[in-house]
């Protein structure tokens, strides 16, 4: 008989993947491209994001920046003629503006910090299972408009009302007076109603971030700084203080950039004499119609605050934010 001759088994072609069918390089290619996919999806999350900054802050930042350099009038139109006159004309008019927001919002934020720091420690270390509630206390009135509570204020600051009767009692009012903060025996429309609002308003700013930092706080470094006879003072100073920093640095910036730019508190609860720069630009804006100058006194408040913001971080020396 005629030996019929067997064809080997067919074997995987030279340089294919041991085990596949698949052609060379074929599997490598598509890991590849599911790695360049799941490379791409952070980015793809951000997008609804970047577009969002794009068109409602970095568009009207550029437009403002043009309107800051303009010139005319409403009746004739304002076209860009580069006229950086405008930032020393309106430096040089509302300079005033400028440092009394500044410092109102510098005392309310000193204040915001005095009553939020003890109120946000005692909440994150001792409030136990009171702790929900309280932080709803902190948080209810931002269910409330911010007007509303503002007109609220007027209210209780009025001539008439019991708070003025009080301090005017204990002479309290005589004190302030002397220090400029009040005026002929009453509190609205002064100095002090305008930081008393910007204090209350602007207070749950700085106690959530407080809070935040103490509530992580390690509380076992508290009783090995009393195991080695540290003092209460000693204690905080050196131990949970730093430790809380990162709050301090967030709940004063969260304070004081918003109210310096606040124009409610000095509208309902100052005179013509306390008003701050966001009062100047709105009426720039709003009342003049001048609005190159209140697009650059627009842009002067920005600057101002990224330099003292600025210089305050270097300053704290914190880096940890978050």
């Amino acid at each position: 008989m005629t030996a019929v001759a067997t064809p080997p088994p067919a074997g995987p072609a030279p340089g294919a993947a041991p085990g596949t069918g698949q052609e060379p390089g074929t599997a490598d290619s598509a890991g590849g491209g599911r790695r360049s996919r799941r490379g791409l999806t952070p980015y793809w999350l951000l997008l609804p994001a970047g577009l969002w900054l794009a068109v409602f802050f970095v568009a009207p930042l550029f437009y403002q920046a043009s309107t800051s350099v303009q010139s005319g009038s409403l009746e004739e139109g304002f076209r860009v003629t580069w006229q950086f006159s405008n930032y020393t004309d309106a430096l040089g008019t509302y300079g005033e503006h400028f440092l009394r927001s500044f410092g109102y919002a510098a005392v309310a934020t000193a204040l915001c910090l005095l009553i939020g720091y003890p109120l946000a420690y005692m909440i994150a270390v001792r409030a136990g299972r009171w702790r929900n509630l309280l932080l709803v206390l902190v948080i209810a009135p931002f269910f409330t408009s911010f007007l509303i509570r503002t007109l609220a204020w007027k209210t209780i600051l009025s001539d008439g009302g019991p708070v003025v009767a009080v301090l005017s009692s204990l002479h309290i009012l005589d004190v302030t007076g002397w220090l400029g903060l009040t005026g002929d025996d009453r509190v609205l429309a002064t100095p002090l109603a305008v930081v008393c609002g910007l204090t209350y308003n602007f207070l749950p700013f700085m106690i959530l971030p407080l809070y935040s930092s103490l509530e992580r706080m390690d509380t076992s470094l508290l009783e090995a700084a009393r195991d080695l006879y540290a003092t209460p003072s000693t204690t905080f100073r050196k131990v949970t203080f730093p430790l809380s920093l990162p709050g301090v640095v967030a709940g004063t910036l969260l304070t004081f950039i918003p109210a310096s730019g606040d124009y409610i508190n000095a509208q309902l609860l100052g005179s013509p004499n306390e008003q701050m720069v966001g009062n100047a630009i709105q009426k720039q804006f709003l009342n003049v119609l001048d609005y190159p100058t209140a697009a650059a006194m627009s842009f002067i408040l920005m600057a101002l605050i990224l330099i003292m913001v600025s210089g305050y971080l270097r300053k704290a020396g914190t880096e940890e934010l978050v």
